[in-house]
């Protein structure tokens, strides 16, 4: 994965922070920042901007929902991919309509983890080169 941008992950679990945060790592990202809800990822996504946001769904105060719908009311393109480790099909449809470009599940193995974002992180941030035999536009 080739990713040189930064990723806000935020759970309110420091363990899946640290694990999450570990697995970044190991994928080439360097700038991670770091939320434990809701509002504190809102607060950091405001001053940081940061190009992914890695959001959990179970939350309290303000949940992975309510916090999607302020994100994306902050920034309609921010990146977002859910995090849970409950996959309700409502929950599921419900983030995808709101505009999560992606959905994992984190006790999922890293392997799998890894390859989901690195996959989200391909579609959503693919740089459209010409192709070497085609003029530019």
């Amino acid at each position: 994965m080739n990713f040189g941008g930064s990723i806000l992950l935020v759970d309110d679990e420091a363990h899946i922070r640290k694990f999450m945060s570990l697995l970044l790592r190991h994928l080439g990202v360097d700038r991670i920042f770091e939320a434990h809800n809701g509002t504190t990822a809102i607060e950091v996504y405001k001053a940081e901007r940061p190009d992914l946001v890695m959001l959990d769904v179970n939350m309290p105060q303000m949940d992975g929902l309510e916090t999607l719908r302020a994100l994306k009311a902050i920034d309609p393109d921010c990146v977002v991919v859910m995090l849970t480790s409950l996959a309700n099909r409502q929950t599921i449809d419900e983030a995808v309509a709101l505009g999560a470009a992606n959905y994992i599940r984190k006790d999922a193995p890293p392997e799998d983890i890894g390859r989901a974002l690195a996959e989200t992180i391909d579609t959503c941030f693919e740089q459209d080169e010409p192709d070497a035999g085609s003029p530019p536009p």
